[in-house]
This record gives C-alpha cells, sequence and structure tokens, in this order.
C-alpha cells in the first residue's frame, strides 16, 4: 500500500513546480511544431513522439487545454494564444459529436477553461467571446446527455460501445452536463419535452456509484470495497444489468487503475460542485443527504481502495489483477517499477487519481472530518512527490511527453514495447499529461492562495 508521507506540505513543491512548468511548456511546444496534424490527434508516444490511435476522437482537447492551463500557470501569453486559436479553429466538430461519451474531456478542457480563466479576470472580459464558450458548452453537455440509456433503477449516459454500455470513465467527463444546466440551457427532445440536465447527471452519478464501484457488500466473488470496473453491462430491452465487464484492463473482476483513477477524480469534484447548490435544490432529486452520501461513499471507497491496492510510492500497476503481479513477490510494499519484466504501470492514472486524493481530503476536513481528510490530501501529496520527479517526469528535452510510463490499452497491445523489454515503458499519453498539468495547477494555486481551482469556476 502506499507509504504516506505525513510531513509533506504544498510548499516543499515549490522548486519542482517551477521545473514542471518549464518542462511542460518545452513539451506543448515541441508537440506544436513537430506534430503532423493530418494524422489526427495526438494520443500517446512512441519512441517519444507522439502518434495517433483511432479509435475515438477524445484526446484533442486534452491538448489544447494543456496550453491554456500553461497560460494560467505561468502567464505566459503565447500559450493562451495558442489554445484560443486551436480552440476555435479545431474544437467545433467535438461540440457536437454524437457518437463518444468524452464531452467533458474534449470541452471543459478547452471551452471550459477559457470561460474560467475569463470568470476569474485572468483574460480580458468579452462579452461575445463569453457568449461562445458558453454556448459551445450548454450545446456540448445537451449532446453528451441525449446519449441516455433507461434502466430498471434510473439511467446513464451510454459509453460509445453503444446503448447497453456504463463506462467508469465518464463520471469524471460528466462535467459537460452540469455545466450545461447550470449555464442555464434548455435541453428538449421529442415533442418538445423538456429534459433536466441536472436528473440526467445525478442519474449517472447514482447508476455509476451503484454498478461501477463495489463495496465489499457480496455483489460477486470478487467484490472488495473501491474495487472498480471499466465497464457495466445492461440488457437494454428490460433495463437489468447483467455483469462487469472491461475493454482495457484485465477483466471486469479485477480493477484498471486508470477507471478508479476517473472514480476517484470524478466523484470528488462532483462532491465539490454539488456543495455549490442550496441543501433545497436537491430535493426533487432525492435531497441533499442521499445526494451526498452515495457520491462520498464512493469517492471515499475508490480512493481507499487506491491507497490500499498501490505500490508505497504512489505509482499503480496498470491492473490490480494483472496476472504478471503474481511474479513480482511482495510488489505492493516498495516502490512501484516501471522497467520489470511483467506488468507494466500506468502513471497517468496517479496523474489523476491524485487530484481525487486531494480533493477528497480537503472536501472531508472542510466537514470538520480532519482525520480522514489530512490522511487522503498526504496520500495525494505523496503520489505527486514520486510523480513529479524522475524517471516519471520527462526531463529528456526531445521527448515530446511530460510525464513517462503512460499506458494505454495493454489487452491490445498498443503500447510500444522497447525491444529489450518485456514490457511498454518510458512513453507518455495525451491525458497523463493534461491531468498532470490539471493537478500541479491545482497544487500551485493552494500553494500561493490563489482562487480554488474548479471545472465549475466558468460559472462563478
Amino acid at each position: 500500500m502506499i507509504q504516506i508521507n505525513n510531513a509533506l506540505q504544498p510548499a516543499d513543491f515549490t522548486t519542482r513546480l517551477q521545473q514542471f512548468w518549464d518542462l511542460s511548456a518545452q513539451k506543448i511546444k515541441l508537440i506544436d511544431t513537430q506534430y503532423d496534424t493530418a494524422k489526427g490527434s495526438p494520443v500517446f508516444t512512441v519512441q517519444g513522439h507522439y502518434t495517433t490511435r483511432g479509435w475515438t476522437e477524445w484526446t484533442q482537447g486534452f491538448q489544447f487545454g494543456s496550453a491554456i492551463l500553461q497560460f494560467d500557470a505561468t502567464g505566459d501569453t503565447s500559450f493562451l494564444e495558442m489554445g484560443r486559436q486551436k480552440t476555435l479553429t479545431v474544437m467545433a466538430p467535438h461540440i457536437s459529436h454524437i457518437g463518444v461519451h468524452d464531452h467533458g474531456f474534449n470541452n471543459v478542457s478547452t471551452y471550459g477553461n477559457l470561460l474560467r480563466l475569463m470568470r476569474e479576470g485572468k483574460t480580458e472580459f468579452n462579452e461575445w467571446e463569453k457568449n461562445f464558450y458558453e454556448l459551445a458548452l450548454k450545446i456540448s453537455g445537451a449532446v453528451q446527455a441525449s446519449r441516455w440509456t433507461t434502466m430498471k433503477t434510473g439511467g446513464f449516459i451510454h459509453s460509445f460501445n453503444g446503448p447497453h454500455s456504463l463506462f467508469v470513465d465518464t463520471i469524471r467527463s460528466c462535467r459537460a452536463v452540469v455545466l450545461s444546466h447550470s449555464l442555464g440551457h434548455v435541453f428538449q427532445g421529442e415533442g418538445d419535452v423538456v429534459i433536466n440536465l441536472l436528473d440526467r447527471a445525478l442519474q449517472h452519478m447514482k447508476a455509476t456509484a451503484d454498478y461501477s464501484v463495489f463495496y465489499g457488500e457480496g455483489r460477486d466473488t470478487y467484490d472488495l470495497w473501491g474495487r472498480t470496473a471499466h465497464e457495466s453491462v445492461f440488457n437494454t430491452k428490460d433495463g437489468n444489468f447483467r455483469c462487469p465487464n472491461s475493454q482495457q484492463g484485465y477483466t471486469g473482476f479485477s480493477t484498471w487503475t486508470r477507471g478508479l483513477a476517473w472514480a476517484m477524480c470524478g466523484f470528488a469534484e462532483q462532491l465539490e460542485y454539488l456543495n455549490t447548490f442550496e441543501k433545497t435544490d436537491l430535493e426533487p432529486f432525492g435531497g441533499w443527504t442521499v445526494v451526498e452520501a452515495y457520491l462520498l461513499k464512493a469517492a471515499r471507497a475508490t480512493c481507499d481502495f487506491y491507497i490500499e491496492h498501490t505500490p508505497a510510492n504512489g505509482i499503480p500497476y496498470w491492473d490490480t489483477g494483472a496476472p504478471g503481479l503474481a511474479k513480482m513477490g511482495d510488489y505492493l510494499n516498495r516502490p512501484a517499477d516501471p522497467y520489470n519484466d511483467f506488468e507494466p504501470v500506468d502513471s497517468s492514472a496517479a496523474a489523476i487519481g491524485a487530484q481525487g486524493l486531494l480533493r477528497l481530503g480537503k472536501y472531508l476536513s472542510e466537514r470538520g472530518d480532519v482525520e480522514n481528510g489530512l490522511r487522503y490530501w498526504q496520500a495525494g501529496l505523496t503520489v505527486l512527490d514520486t510523480l513529479f520527479a524522475e524517471p516519471y517526469l520527462s526531463t529528456d528535452p526531445n521527448h515530446q511527453g511530460l510525464i513517462l510510463h503512460s499506458i494505454y490499452h495493454r489487452p491490445n497491445g498498443w503500447d510500444y514495447v522497447p525491444e529489450e523489454s518485456k514490457i511498454p515503458y518510458g512513453e507518455s499519453s495525451m491525458w497523463g499529461d493534461y491531468h498532470a498539468r490539471e493537478v500541479a495547477l491545482y497544487l500551485q494555486r493552494v500553494l500561493n492562495n490563489e482562487p480554488y481551482y474548479t471545472f465549475f469556476g466558468a460559472l462563478a
């Protein structure tokens, strides 16, 4: 399990954050000048250079969102202009993309961050530009919410696999739906029926909490507190749940750690978002107490599982049930080894999960649960203490990636394996790099006593 360093403080990261943003600037420029955009969106690196992989277009918002975060952290306006212009010229198809569930990834990372910066006064206010960003977010959230499957206990936003498929990933992408709601969008269906976007978002969160997360309550033989399934499969004829499954993990009965991390971060930030509501606003949806209870249970369970089933230094292997782990001895009680002969680590899960740990820790501390809040907070700092240093921080000026040892799709064999190795290592991903920047910005703002960083800062 993670050996939590209780002595770490945000101030301990001052020098490393400066190094991080210096390296980040280099990587963004490398991609901008060297990547062939005719190939499609950059997804992950092969021998240090970003390449693409045609599956779905879900990473382009991370590319341009990274430039926007770089401006936010450093004030370098060249990155603001890069992110703004690329959003204007390239991102429109992602707003109306009816074939994916990833709207919160692509569009909140771009239009959402640009609107947030304007709301915060970090960019010059312009009424029409604000309206442009707001319209993009309104439509994006509505398109995402239209991917709707009704089941026995409610409904959910289905994945690109089809109406039977609930992905755990989408809890983090649900930001698009709630922003659309809070921006006042009126979403209409057949016969002009008005569909409440907050209701859809909450139903999806509840479905994810109920079916994607396990609580050690006897659902199946492999039911452990906080374990997650990448995919939950439903019978669309009668609305019944059928089984857990996995697209990118080892099996539906093991835990793909990036999916776990999406849940950690997604539930924690939705708790923060819903805490901005008046308690009476949630009465039509079961009431604040009920909603907070299932979100908090899922957030705590997934963060606990991450702490318990991740090696001592906070970097997880790609799946907690990966078969090669059995050959690695007491691997959980020593630092993860990205160069081993059996199973790869996934640093992108660490970048995503660390933010969930920090946000949940702060949320609990502010509610008066200081002991547990501090545990999650310090666990998050412990992860970053490893992630923001070599061998995970990419210091090679010729490598386009920022965070090394990320994994995309181990079962499909998509990740680059060096000739001398039995496993993939040494490469980066667009989502891993983006989320490392996001959590670095989060920590920097805490350190500098700046406004607290949230996706719903776009509403302020």
